[in-house]
């Protein structure tokens, strides 16, 4: 016997449905899990459906970040990150998969885990709806060459290109779904500059060659020009920060715009600039370090991409103590306040093109018929004020899949179904 339809229709909304057109009025029909119409909605398909009355709120896409950490415990102490036993570990890591759909987040493309397995863990229990969580693509420790690494304790090490290919080989081994090169060095290390340049072209060529050949992305810590640069000529996927993006390097990521994505983590730069005092980093060390310089200069030349067409996603490196789990949407409001976005813009990088990066293009990132029902019902319009989606109570509706994450606790009680319609539906079918 066929299973029944769940229905659900959102009535009466806004509808942003990110592909560019300007919000419009209309239904959104959800069965099972994903969106059957939009728009205007043929009642008679609407039968037995649960109705969720709009009243004009924004129906959106749930948003995407570019470059997430599960296991970034929120802590300023960075080495602990390695120390943390790996229980505690993961028991912060669902934690974390749970804030990001709290927030609104359904997909997620993960930047380094801290150990070695807590990413695929939490990718299989939020897969099998053990756990809630984003859709998650899991990744394993960074690879950093010897004298290289950024926090020593969670860093897989190889020299040499033979011992990349080894790397990438036991990293997918344990399920990861790409793999990240730290490349350059972080001025708050204090030994290693954002300007130097770790890889050779060879161990780069090297590692990104295994990964492909065995279908998987590589994504890479790349703040310097070379390493920018290095990672066009050798077909990294993912470039994350690019602040000191050359000339020649802008010119190679246009040329490449098709398939090359830039996450820069902007936020990372903001916070730890201006927000970072009250954990022993005050503004005038950071001044001293760099970040100042890093900042302006990671301004100009992400604008300078956003003006090419280069993809330019959000996702800020949240994690850390002074850029905590749970404020992910901020980057949008700096992707409209610095770098030059409309608030459209902003929401289309953080939706359609999160579709692209998460490779469902078709499926995730969109509010349209046959698209997966990833939805968000924001009391506001974030085209007006950007900053609502920073704003959980603001996310009345949450859904992933077609099933509720979250429900407004102060709704009237959601118009019933028809009594029957159900039955009527599978007897029908019969």
């Amino acid at each position: 016997m066929p299973v029944p339809t769940n229905k659900i229709l959102f009535r009466g909304v806004s509808i942003l449905d990110s592909t560019g057109a300007d919000p419009y009025p209309g239904d959104v029909l959800v069965e099972n899990d994903r969106i059957a119409a939009v728009g205007d909605v043929d009642p008679g398909a609407t039968e037995g459906a649960r109705v969720i009355e709009g009243r004009g709120r924004t129906l959106m896409s749930g948003l995407c970040d570019a470059h997430t950490h599960f296991s970034w415990n929120n802590s300023a102490d960075l080495d602990g990150l390695g120390t943390l036993p790996v229980e505690e570990h993961l028991l912060f890591c669902i934690e974390s998969a749970r804030t990001y759909i709290d927030s609104g987040y359904t997909m997620c493309l993960g930047a380094a885990s801290a150990k070695d397995r807590l990413d695929v863990v939490c990718r299989d229990a939020i897969n099998a709806g053990r756990i809630p969580g984003p859709r998650y693509l899991a990744n394993g420790p960074e690879i950093a060459v010897t004298g290289g690494a950024l926090i020593k304790s969670i860093t897989k090490f190889a020299d040499g290109p033979e011992g990349m290919r080894r790397a990438v080989r036991e990293l997918i081994d344990i399920g990861v779904d790409q793999i990240k090169l730290s490349m350059t060095g972080e001025e708050i290390t204090g030994t290693q500059r954002a300007e130097d340049t770790y890889f050779s072209d060879e161990e780069t060529a090297a590692a990104v060659t295994e990964a492909h050949r065995r279908g998987k992305r590589v994504c890479a810590h790349a703040r310097s020009a070379e390493s920018v640069k290095m990672c066009v000529r050798n077909k990294v996927d993912i470039i994350y920060h690019a602040s000191f993006t050359d000339a020649e390097g802008m010119d190679m990521l246009e040329a490449n715009k098709d398939w090359v994505f830039v996450a820069p983590g902007i936020n990372w730069l903001v916070a730890t600039l201006y927000e970072a005092e009250s954990f022993g980093f005050p503004q005038e060390a950071a001044e001293a370090v760099g970040y100042k310089k890093e900042l302006d200069q990671a301004i100009k030349g992400l604008r300078e991409m956003h003006r090419r067409g280069i993809r330019v996603l959000p996702g800020g490196d949240y994690g850390f103590a002074w850029t905590p789990h749970g404020t992910y949407a901020r980057d949008l409001e700096h992707f409209v306040e610095l770098l030059g976005f409309t608030p459209m813009e902003a929401i289309i990088s953080a939706t359609a093109w999160g579709g692209e990066i998460m490779l469902r293009p078709d499926e995730l990132g969109k509010v349209q018929p046959g698209y997966l029902a990833d939805l968000l019902l924001v009391d506001g319009d974030p085209l007006a004020d950007i900053t609502v989606l920073q704003d959980r109570d603001r996310l009345d509706y949450i859904m992933k899949d077609g099933r509720f994450h979250k429900e407004a606790a102060d709704e009237p009680a959601p118009t019933p179904p028809n009594p029957g319609s159900a039955d009527r539906n599978v007897a029908a079918s019969a």
